[in-house]
């Protein structure tokens, strides 16, 4: 083969060859690993000129012999570029703010300026305030419940020695008699307690009854105290004792806590 079958392999990756020359050196790369491997290495050269067209290729040869022209062709390369970057930039800032809605989180943009980014400001998230939680329910010595005004009535306690029960009343006068407010303790369960007013004319007269869980009230297992109210037609001046007494199922009752001394 002539050495011209050689040179034509950048011709021939351009696509200048006419036809007859072109079937001429197909015929020639068939047998010539050389030519094959420098096309090989032409082909990503030639991707990249495929952009430029007939205008751009006599522009860069005008600027060869002016020079005035190759800076101005530099310019318009470059704010080219820069059109072209800065549209790939808001394509992607879209994409991220459409990804940050969905997501909740924020990112800074760029907005480019020549070679200046000047960040945008940065979205930024916040927990939910929440309040602290509610107090839980609590007791205290002047009335039922923490929170609730003093209970009416002057104040009697008592603890019985032998069962450990502890109980506190207050006791209102009222026109049809004596209003009883309690709160028992350390009062176990179960089991059935009745509230038990004694005359001092050694009468007694049941006001009020009821049942005590498994857990009972104030212990261990139920640290909540019972509270209950009860009224009596005796007046305060009357009442010998207010006891509390558990019944067992044969109805015999015997005393939990006794406030005496009125």
């Amino acid at each position: 083969m002539s050495r011209a079958d050689h040179m034509d392999v950048a011709a021939y990756a351009l696509g200048v060859l006419d036809q007859q020359d072109a079937e001429r050196f197909e015929e020639h790369l068939a047998t010539c690993w050389a030519c094959a491997a420098e096309l090989e290495t032409m082909v990503p050269v030639v991707g990249m000129l495929a952009g430029i067209d007939g205008e751009s290729m006599t522009a860069l040869e005008q600027t060869q012999t002016d020079p005035a022209l190759l800076d101005r062709t530099l310019v318009a390369v470059r704010q080219h570029r820069r059109r072209t970057r800065f549209k790939q930039l808001l394509a992607t800032a879209a994409a991220v703010v459409v990804f940050g809605g969905l997501s909740g989180v924020g990112i800074a943009g760029f907005v480019d300026n020549g070679d200046d980014r000047i960040p945008q400001a940065e979205p930024t998230l916040t927990a939910p305030v929440t309040g602290p939680p509610s107090p839980g329910p609590t007791r205290s010595g002047n009335g039922f419940g923490g929170d609730r005004e003093p209970v009416e009535g002057v104040a009697h306690d008592a603890t019985d020695p032998g069962t450990g029960v502890q109980t506190m009343m207050w006791l209102a006068e009222k026109e049809y008699g004596t209003q009883i407010s309690v709160q028992l303790t350390r009062l176990p369960g179960p089991r059935t307690c009745r509230l038990v007013v004694v005359r001092k004319n050694k009468t007694s007269e049941v006001v009020s009854t009821w049942s005590v869980p498994g857990g009972g009230y104030g212990t261990n297992l139920n640290q909540l105290p019972l509270e209950l109210s009860a009224s009596t037609s005796a007046s305060q001046g009357d009442i010998a004792k207010i006891q509390v007494q558990s019944v067992d199922v044969n109805g015999i009752a015997s005393p939990l806590v006794t406030v005496a001394d009125f």
